[in-house]
């Protein structure tokens, strides 16, 4: 039977306690509150209520088990042991016993399963924010039981988003990702299915917001946008990562026939096909969003959570795509383009030319012949498959007669000072960088000449008079701009004056979306505001003593700001 500890009997839990116990004890694991911690603090502390733990630093140490320099496999194994189910709460002890089939196996070293080191590698999670320790009350029978049962851990929501990452990376093939262009048609209808949809829900919230077909509309709209979204972040992902791996091809310096093939079914077909894809349907897409840009303030109100929802949990949830108007903003981004800002769809269509370039050059070069010296890279990769395929003796002779590692040829000497122990296995350790001669030519010796580095102290100093003067008259101008603010279309300005009010121009209206919206930019260096207004039938002319700028259908306000490095400080404007 279970037997409870009377209250004037204190149990020491901590692990350097001394073994004594009562008979049986039913004692409560859960631990002590946390405390609060500020933003910036490790890894491993506990934060209460809402707050993030940690900033950016303690996030990207949750990578730091998968490059750990020593047992990166054990940790590898519980970090899949604590992510392979849900809410999984587990002692030392458990997972112990779950590492010792993976032990027999040869998937960790020997000896890992062992307790002890166990105890040793989940603490260490723990310090690195990946694992958390979890709340459990338990029945123990001595000091021992307690100290391995009742410490559970539990991952951590970004650790389990590491994890999971860390698996897909290791499954994805090397070679190129197909595009999803199939996902393009359903984008299209998926847009013009919400606004049908989103028309519904607005009439049937008029007549009565609580009727059945309101719930219906709002919840039809929040499976729309979700699909919506999800199948955008499948078509961009596969759009980066085949254009990645283009990159990469396009790199290439050597080229074996089958390469020779590949990359005309690449061009001839693959992403000619992409391209064509995207732009057939980016226009039906881009009316499709603009139709919906009136009425997005009502779909975000209609798709996003309940009032006691927001209450309770503020801005600390993670929330789905397309609740926020900044994600609505990035998908519209991507296929429309912007004032001084081009789309997705048109970097895609400049990347392709550029690339399409550089693989006809790449080809004309391998099929023609003039490449000069040929590379060494395809006996470089016989070689890497005669290691792969050699046993320890063998891989021996082969290094010392492939690199020559005798006195009578040796191309490239050892360095000076290793880069690592004697306990790193050789796979592990740093790669040396083989030269462009050595990698072509087999030749360690230098070719060409060496530039002289020429000291001219007049130039120098010419040169770093005219940085002066420029630095002079930008401050000039942006003086002349402070002080002329409260009457800018009435006060003549100088050329540079100008030039800089006209740079701020540009930059405010770029920051529009549409020809009707107001657009400001600040420049703290310089400490100036400049906003641009829309106004019918208005007319701005500033004037200068090199000419005159009128903008119809716009005003324009500037005003001075408190500058990053001594700017000065005053306000003006007009309108």
């Amino acid at each position: 039977m279970d037997q409870a500890v009377p209250p004037a009997t204190p149990v020491d839990a901590s692990p350097g306690a001394a073994p004594v116990a009562p008979p049986a004890a039913e004692v409560s694991a859960s631990p002590s509150p946390p405390e609060t911690t500020d933003a910036t603090s490790e890894p491993g502390a506990r934060t209460t209520g809402r707050r993030a733990p940690g900033g950016q630093a303690a996030r990207l140490q949750l990578y730091a088990y998968l490059t750990a320099r020593d047992y990166r496999r054990t940790y590898l194994a519980i970090m899949r042991l604590f992510s392979s189910t849900l809410l999984a709460d587990l002692s030392a002890g458990e997972v112990a016993g779950a590492l010792a089939p993976a032990e027999r196996a040869g998937l960790i070293d020997e000896g890992e399963h062992r307790i002890d080191n166990v105890i040793v590698r989940l603490r260490q999670l723990v310090e690195w924010g990946n694992l958390v320790h979890g709340r459990r009350e338990m029945v123990a029978a001595s000091i021992a039981e307690f100290q391995h049962g009742s410490v559970r851990y539990q991952i951590s929501k970004l650790a389990l988003r590491v994890q999971r990452e860390a698996d897909a990376l290791l499954q994805v093939p090397e070679g190129a990702r197909e595009v999803s262009r199939e996902l393009l048609p359903a984008i299209e209808r998926g847009l013009d299915q919400l606004g049908s949809t989103l028309a519904r829900t607005l009439l049937a919230e008029t007549e009565d917001p609580s009727s059945r077909a309101a719930r219906q509309g709002r919840e039809e709209l929040a499976e729309q946008v979700t699909t919506l979204f999800l199948q955008h972040a499948e078509l961009a992902d596969t759009v980066r990562d085949f254009y990645a791996y283009l990159g990469q091809m396009v790199a290439r310096h050597q080229l074996e026939p089958a390469d020779i093939s590949g990359f005309r079914s690449v061009l001839v077909e693959y992403i000619q096909m992409v391209v064509e894809d995207v732009l057939r349907y980016t226009p039906g897409i881009a009316d499709a969003l603009a139709g919906l840009r009136q009425a997005r303030s009502e779909l975000l109100r209609l798709v996003g959570p309940a009032r006691s929802w927001t209450e309770q949990w503020g801005d600390t949830v993670e929330r789905g795509r397309g609740r926020t108007e900044a994600d609505w903003r990035e998908l519209t981004d991507w296929f429309v383009d912007g004032p001084g800002r081009p789309s997705q769809v048109t970097a895609l269509r400049e990347a392709t030319t550029r690339a399409i370039g550089a693989l006809l050059a790449n080809v004309k070069r391998a099929t023609t012949g003039s490449a000069g010296l040929p590379g060494r890279r395809s006996d470089l990769l016989r070689l890497a498959s005669w290691f792969d395929g050699a046993d320890q003796a063998g891989a021996d002779t082969l290094y010392a007669a492939a690199f020559g590692l005798y006195p009578s040829r040796n191309l490239l000497p050892s360095p000076e000072l290793d880069g690592d122990d004697e306990h790193t296995p050789w796979r592990d350790g740093p790669v040396i960088d083989v030269t462009v001669s050595v990698r072509s030519r087999g030749d360690r010796g230098a070719r060409g000449r060496t530039s002289r580095v020429v000291f001219d102290p007049i130039t120098e100093q010419t040169l770093l008079a005219q940085a002066r003067t420029q630095a002079r008259e930008q401050e000039d101008a942006v003086a002349e701009l402070v002080a002329a603010a409260p009457r800018l279309t009435e006060v003549p300005l100088s050329p540079p004056a100008l030039g800089v009010l006209c740079e701020l121009l540009t930059l405010a209206m770029a920051q529009r979306e549409r020809d009707g919206d107001p657009g400001s930019v600040r420049d703290p260096v310089r400490g100036l505001r400049l906003t641009v207004t829309p106004e019918a039938d208005a007319r701005t002319t500033i004037t200068s003593t090199s000419g005159s700028l009128t903008l119809h259908g716009s005003t324009v306000s500037l005003c001075a700001e408190p500058a990053v490095r001594g700017g000065s400080h005053g306000a003006g404007g007009h309108r």
